[in-house]
């Protein structure tokens, strides 16, 4: 197991983000969030759609900027993309054109780093059970798979930290699951500081170590849980039920004038 380096944890200190919309009108997403990703920590984003969860994703991408606030990898800000941040989508965006060797490589030939990293190519297909469709091209791939090969082409990289916006919203509930556990068993391996943005209940409870509540838009954090759970986890554990139940009432009274925001 690779240790978590303080270097790799995210700090996300009092971020707001605005947009200006085409008639002039003024469109907030985020205000003022603060909290911070420890290294080698998986945490989870949840949120109605349209409060900022993606948003957030690309400005710690460093896609965009943030209005108002900072944030840093380590105590470094972050204001442009770099390759110690990877960024996965619903969608695994596999280059058709390419096998699936080939898009594994893509990264690291954009970089110019592919002779001393071609070895890890092998390594990163095995690990996620496509040394076998190594010369197959995307279209012949299932969901699943493509999905494992956008991951392997993710992780490749050596990401600092890796940033998932609904990579297994699309697939099937028993090819998730499976996924669910591959992304997981990487991760314990890896170590890599995770941030994954869910509609998934089961899936934020499942996979993390805390979870991130955001209100309605314009997004604000609710409150961060902890989830307390033994790894590997058990869907149907009692406590696991009782924390998916408490989810679910927050998520009902989320943004309600009268519920108070509880940050632990």
């Amino acid at each position: 197991m690779t240790a978590p380096r303080d270097a790799d944890a995210v700090h996300v200190r009092d971020v707001s983000k605005t947009y200006h919309a085409a008639d002039g009108a003024v469109i907030d997403v985020l205000e003022r969030l603060s909290f911070s990703i420890a290294a080698g920590e998986m945490v989870s984003l949840i949120g109605p759609s349209g409060c900022g969860k993606t948003t957030l994703l690309r400005l710690i991408a460093g896609l965009d900027a943030p209005t108002a606030g900072e944030i840093l990898l380590g105590n470094r800000p972050i204001n442009n993309p770099g390759a110690e941040r990877g960024l996965m989508f619903q969608d695994p965006n596999l280059f058709p054109w390419l096998t699936v060797r080939g898009n594994v490589e893509a990264g690291l030939v954009a970089r110019g780093i592919l002779d001393e990293r071609r070895r890890e190519v092998d390594e990163f297909m095995r690990l996620v059970g496509l040394e076998a469709f190594a010369d197959v091209y995307p279209h012949q791939l299932s969901g699943g798979m493509a999905q494992r090969a956008a991951l392997a082409r993710a992780l490749v990289n050596h990401p600092a930290v890796l940033l998932l916006d609904e990579p297994l919203g699309a697939l099937d509930q028993f090819t998730r699951m499976r996924m669910q556990d591959e992304v997981l068993r990487l991760w314990q391996t890896h170590r890599t500081t995770m941030l994954l943005v869910t509609h998934d209940i089961d899936e934020a409870i499942y996979m993390s170590d805390r979870i991130v509540m955001l209100t309605p838009r314009p997004g604000r954090i609710d409150r961060i849980l902890n989830v307390d759970l033994a790894r590997p986890r058990l869907r149907t554990d009692a406590e696991f039920l009782a924390l998916r139940a408490m989810v679910l009432e927050i998520l009902h009274l989320a943004g309600s004038p009268n519920e108070n925001s509880n940050q632990k």
